[in-house]
């Protein structure tokens, strides 16, 4: 029988999070070398993580960093909200966000090529994946800078992380109102900042709709124009932030909350768990 006892394989239990029965063949394997059983279980691991690589990722938590002029923000993924508010997925969300912080990346391809000690990010998360026995994949990557930054992060349960979370770049003085307009953002979710944001091809899309709707609908054709601009500044007021009625009082515009706060936002980022 291999050299190790109860307690060695509770120490790599420990320390990996690995099953019993699991770990116990891989100390027998390695015929008690700890250091050999780890690279066993994290082999064993990796085979699985490719077959789990057509799997979906629904659950996660969002996690997010403001120093200074900058904010990062993740959307780290997984197939179960049991692994979403395990400590190890929390730990691993902490490990991929410095690591990210600390290379300044912007994309995910930047990000899982970021050092996290002695690894990347990429290997970081499948060793954690191989470990947990689920899909793990860092989804999103987002970063804003100005003057001053708001963050507001949103638990739609109060046993999981983070799902819902936003930063906001702005300058001005008023950090109630500019954390106000990031708690408004994360429920109106806005695509873009104002109406000039919008791609010009995404407004013309939208008004060949309308009007085609317009028509349909019957109406005299002298009054198609006007019909067809009131239902682009409705959709307007869906996808740009400055055009939408402010959640927390609808009957102003978060444009005129804004200026009355001497507050001026020059960008946003707003993710959602699986969305």
């Amino acid at each position: 029988m291999a050299d190790f006892s109860l307690e060695d394989v509770k120490t790599l239990r420990e320390r990996l999070g690995t099953g019993m029965v699991d770990t116990k063949n891989a100390l027998v394997e390695a015929g008690g070398d700890m250091e050999k059983a780890v690279e066993i279980l994290r082999l064993k691991g990796a085979k699985g993580n490719a077959k789990r690589a057509d799997r979906s990722t629904s659950e996660g938590l969002i996690a997010s960093d403001a120093t200074d002029k900058r904010a990062t923000m993740i959307e780290l993924a997984c197939e179960t909200d049991f692994v979403a508010k395990g400590d190890k997925f929390v730990a691993l969300a902490d490990v991929v966000l410095k690591a990210v912080v600390a290379s300044g990346a912007k994309t995910v391809d930047e990000a899982l090529a970021a050092k996290a000690g002695d690894k990347t990010v990429a290997q970081a998360i499948d060793d954690e994946a191989a470990i947990i026995g689920e899909k793990i994949e860092l989804r999103r990557v987002a970063v804003v800078e100005g003057d001053n930054i708001a963050v507001y992060m949103h638990q739609t349960s109060k046993d999981l992380p983070p799902q819902v979370g936003v930063v906001v770049a702005y300058s001005g003085s008023d950090a109630a109102v500019a954390r106000g307009v990031a708690m408004h953002i994360s429920f109106a979710d806005p695509q873009y900042l104002s109406r000039d944001d919008v791609p010009a091809s995404e407004v013309e899309n939208e008004r060949k709709i309308v009007t085609e709707i317009t028509r349909q609908e019957g109406k005299p054709e002298a009054q198609i124009e006007k019909i067809v601009d009131g239902r682009l500044a409705a959709f307007f007021k869906q996808v740009a932030l400055l055009e939408q009625d402010y959640a927390a009082d609808d009957k102003q515009k978060v444009s005129k909350v804004l200026s009355d706060a001497g507050v001026t936002v020059v960008g946003f980022a707003r993710f959602k768990v699986g969305a």
